[in-house]
């Protein structure tokens, strides 16, 4: 792998301005005139996850927010001002989830390893295992297991997206964004999408009755 210099970076930004300008002069211009993204995406810190190279977007077609392994709490106004921002004023049509499989912070809740801070951090993941212990023993490998953790994190944090106060308000104005919820595979670079058990959330009162889907 290749490692830039800290003068690379603004050297790369200017070869990259002269290009897009050569290509169209008024890019810049038009990007500047505001944003209306149809996504939110929200997703893990890592650094091998480059969002616009991997779904081939461009800048001002999704709106960002990422943290250590992808978690969606409710209690970080950090998420919760973006959730509402993206869901209320840019009117976003999609709110995605992302985790992936090797997750740095999915692997130290599991083998009970974070230190400091992340260690507060990653607590729900490490519930979560506790919750699905049978599941997971069942697999054999541990890569096998952190895989799955990861997808049963994806999920969760989904799940925890419809307990927010801006989804209750989306939800009660029937102007709502769909919710989706993705593992990226660092070894293949391939998405995978989640299916989400839209069934039994509606039966917990979590989604709407009419939310697409079952």
């Amino acid at each position: 792998m290749e490692y830039y210099d800290y003068s690379d970076l603004l050297d790369n930004n200017r070869r990259w301005v002269d290009e897009t300008l050569k290509r169209d002069p008024e890019y810049f211009a038009k990007l500047a005139e505001g944003q209306h993204p149809p996504f939110l995406y929200i997703g893990c810190s890592d650094s091998r996850k480059p969002l616009n190279t991997i779904t081939q977007t461009r800048p001002g077609e999704v709106f960002i927010h990422r943290n250590v392994a992808n978690q969606i709490s409710l209690t970080d106004m950090n998420l919760l001002s973006v959730l509402e921002f993206a869901i209320e004023s840019l009117k976003v049509k999609h709110v995605i989830v992302c985790g992936h499989y090797g997750c740095g912070g999915v692997t130290a809740a599991y083998r009970g390893t974070a230190t400091g801070l992340v260690e507060n951090w990653v607590t729900p993941i490490k519930d979560l295992a506790l919750v699905h212990k049978d599941e997971l023993n069942e697999l054999s490998t541990e890569e096998d297991r952190l895989n799955r953790l990861s997808e049963l994190n994806v999920l969760a944090q989904v799940r925890n997206l419809c307990k927010t106060s801006i989804l209750h308000r989306a939800f009660a104005r029937g102007d709502y964004p769909q919710l989706h919820g993705w593992i990226f595979a660092i070894r293949s670079g391939l998405i995978q999408e989640q299916q989400l058990p839209l069934g039994n959330w509606k039966e917990l009162g979590l989604i709407p009755k009419d939310y697409p889907g079952s």
